[in-house]
């Protein structure tokens, strides 16, 4: 038998988020949403380090699998090409969008899924005409990551101009996730 406690939720920002850790219950159209420049908004499901800058509250992480609802505008990119240690997973929930992957592009409409294995290289674009909503999931692993030079992702904006294995160095000009100003209608 389980005893895991269930977790408190509170206000953080513009949305609601587990304070506490244990089982929680939330709406996506309640968790705390952050955007970026030109790469959509995302729809943070856990408490991490940006969510809970400038709070009382230590962030509550999410060891073993990473989960995030982003959405996307025709042409905007969900962040630069890369590959990682860890396996990745994405679900169109509504819209369409172009995934670049392995350098070779393909068209995701509602409901496709798209496997990337550990070190495939990939990323996501919204396309049609109107928003693409995707359910992005992946595992946490040590291991790293690798943003490379890719033609076919620069044609969406989504490729670095120099590779690198530094997230800080891939967004340096580009700013941080900062709280969104509105959340998408879900």
């Amino acid at each position: 038998m389980s005893n895991v406690a269930e977790a408190r939720l509170e206000q953080v920002g513009n949305g609601l988020a587990a304070v506490t850790e244990g089982w929680f219950v939330v709406s996506a159209r309640e968790v705390p949403w952050v955007e970026r420049d030109g790469f959509g908004k995302r729809g943070r499901f856990e408490l991490d380090g940006r969510l809970a800058a400038g709070t009382e509250y230590e962030p509550v992480h999410f060891e073993q699998l990473g989960i995030t609802l982003a959405v996307l505008q025709p042409g905007e990119p969900n962040g630069y090409y890369h590959g990682e240690a860890g396996q990745e997973d994405f679900l169109v929930l509504s819209g369409e969008c172009i995934a670049v992957v392995e350098d070779e592009e393909r068209h995701l409409r509602q409901w496709d899924f798209l496997h990337c294995p550990p070190w495939t290289r990939h990323i996501m674009i919204g396309a049609g005409d109107g928003p693409c909503v995707v359910l992005m999931t992946g595992a946490r692993v040590e291991g790293g990551i690798v943003y490379p030079v890719s033609d076919i992702a620069a044609r969406h904006a989504a490729s670095v101009e120099t590779e690198t294995d530094s997230p800080h160095e891939a967004y340096a000009h580009v700013g941080h996730w900062r709280p969104a100003v509105e959340k998408p209608e879900l």
